[in-house]
């Protein structure tokens, strides 16, 4: 007889170190049945050859994913010089190569140049999709998808190193920024290409690197126990929410879905609800009038 393993009702978020040849999904579905969680998804891509932070949300923590996805994100690269690939990565076939003859003072001027709002053209090697496929099958199957251009932030951009045709590079950005367009276009603005070798996340949305696991150490852990203590509260998701605490009859009210009375508050939009004993009950919405109403709450 085949038993049916029994998945566990968690909430939380676990901070995992992405390892190079696991897609997104692969690494979240890795984390799930190690936790046997019954509900997880994640926070936005990173493609299969990069690595790096990629928070994790089991349960409730679904719910509010969404603050990650849309966050700014810090990341390490390092840009090959001289070799232009299909994907702008290290994954891709060599379409173009050049002798690279650049200084160290012409990187730093092309560097500072793409600090600000510019423009990328999303990579056809992308998860976005066009007409319900994504535009990496078209890829693969050799069409070219029209793209349109996309305004983008980059707050820093930092040199770590120069060294003969490698550039290592540390980019602060915006959500939607993709890293790989961002080496090509370094390159080809110093008139040799590029490519990327390497891409590490290192922040995404105030949550660090340095903080984060390895499935192996999951998989070590001797103890579900010691798996659980990992785990970050749901409401790390919107530390920087602005909050607010209700009593026992507004809280009852409130999870009713009803609007309660509250005294003081401020303009924010949203906030962050605790009840009694400092319980998370999830987001709401500011009424403007003193009031607030359920925008999205715990169903636990």
């Amino acid at each position: 007889m085949q038993f049916k393993r029994i998945k566990r009702p968690l909430s939380g978020v676990l901070l995992l170190d992405k390892p190079a040849g696991f897609s997104s999904n692969q690494a979240l579905q890795r984390a799930k049945n190690i936790y046997q969680a019954a509900k997880a998804g994640h926070t936005g891509n990173l493609d299969p050859f990069a690595t790096g932070l990629l928070p994790i949300c089991f349960g409730e923590a679904t719910k509010f994913s969404h603050t990650l996805l849309d966050a700014d994100k810090v990341y390490r690269a390092i840009i090959k010089l001289g070799t232009v690939t299909t994907t702008g990565d290290i994954e891709g076939e060599i379409v173009s190569q050049c002798p690279v003859s650049v200084t160290l003072a012409e990187v730093k001027i092309v560097l500072a140049s793409f600090v600000g709002e510019i423009t990328q053209v999303p990579p056809m090697h992308s998860a976005l999709k066009h007409q319900g496929k994504p535009l990496y099958e078209y890829a693969r199957a050799g069409v070219e998808i029209e793209r349109k251009p996309r305004q983008v932030m980059i707050y820093r951009l930092e040199l770590i190193d120069f060294r003969e045709n490698e550039l290592e590079i540390k980019v602060a950005c915006s959500k939607g920024t993709y890293i790989r367009v961002l080496g090509e276009d370094i390159g080809a603005k110093l008139g040799c290409g590029g490519h990327l070798t390497l891409l590490r996340r290192l922040e995404t949305g105030g949550f660090r690197l340095e903080d984060a696991c390895t499935l192996e150490a999951l998989e070590q852990d001797s103890q579900q126990e010691d798996r659980d203590a990992r785990l970050l509260p749901v409401d790390a998701l919107l530390a920087d929410m602005p909050e607010i605490e209700l009593d026992t009859d507004s809280a009852f009210y409130l999870g009713q879905g009803q609007s309660v009375w509250k005294t003081g508050l401020s303009s924010a939009p949203l906030f962050r609800a605790y009840g009694p004993a400092r319980k998370f009950l999830g987001v709401v919405e500011n009424l403007g009038d003193g009031r607030v109403k359920p925008k999205r709450l715990l169903s636990e």
